[in-house]
């Protein structure tokens, strides 16, 4: 168990529990913990201390979310982790991004930490949006208005909460959809839902609505399920990367 006073070697935040689910289950010694009515979660990867919490999608979330965790964690590094949309034409689906800048329109540009630069050898910069960017149309607009070369929900939010706290912020993500993609468009009221219920809800309408969804809607979730793993394996290796946790 992670001692109360003592400092997590990386605080997490994730969006969506498909993005934690499998990060967590390589977490030991797990412990969570209901923090203004999220539950942050605490445990070891390896000799590192961490902590992570789901704080749903959007920007003013993923800001919440981090305040809480640090706060409580004090994490040396602040991780924001997920899922992304590529907007750059060489982003493969299922590749794992490190960018170097977290951008927002009319703010700007926040550096971000690299605990691996040999990962991608050229800048990458991630633009955080309000509404989820589902058409291949809409991507390429977004792309050229912001030189940005893949697109998300959240990581400004939390780039900008650590920068306030003094910290390092690194952004991972697997590119769960190219720039030549159009995701349905279901997905961004799926997002937008807090609750597991309110998703199944919402996945419910839809498939009365259009019956065909219910295809597209479970490839996303297999192709979701194979994009944890993923991210996974890549912030295990981001925190067993980071210095052990003294007690």
């Amino acid at each position: 168990m992670v001692n109360a006073r003592q400092r997590v070697g990386a605080g997490i935040v994730f969006a969506l529990p498909i993005e934690a689910g499998r990060f967590a289950d390589r977490v030991h010694e797990r412990r969570t913990i209901d923090a203004a009515g999220l539950a942050v979660h605490e445990g070891w990867i390896g000799d590192a201390a961490v902590a992570w919490v789901v704080g749903g999608a959007g920007i003013e979330r993923a800001s919440h979310a981090c305040r809480l965790l640090i706060d409580g964690h004090r994490p040396q590094l602040v991780i924001a982790a997920g899922f992304a949309g590529g907007l750059a034409m060489d982003l493969a689906r299922g590749s794992v991004v490190r960018p170097t800048r977290a951008l927002r329109g009319g703010h700007e540009p926040i550096e971000l930490a690299r605990s691996d630069v040999n990962d991608r050898p050229r800048a990458l910069g991630i633009v955080t949006v309000n509404d989820v960017v589902a058409s291949a149309p809409a991507k390429r607009r977004l792309a050229e208005d912001t030189r940005a070369d893949l697109v998300d929900m959240e990581t400004w939010g939390v780039a900008s909460v650590a920068r306030s706290a003094g910290l390092p912020c690194e952004c991972v993500r697997v590119i769960s959809d190219t720039a030549l993609e159009t995701l349905p468009t279901e997905v961004s009221q799926l997002t937008a839902a807090r609750s597991p219920w309110r998703r199944f809800g919402a996945a419910l309408r839809t498939v009365g609505r259009r019956p065909s969804a219910a295809r597209d809607l479970w490839q996303l979730w297999e192709r979701a399920v194979v994009d944890s793993r993923t991210l996974a394996d890549a912030l295990e290796r981001c925190v067993k990367a980071l210095p052990p946790t003294l007690p």
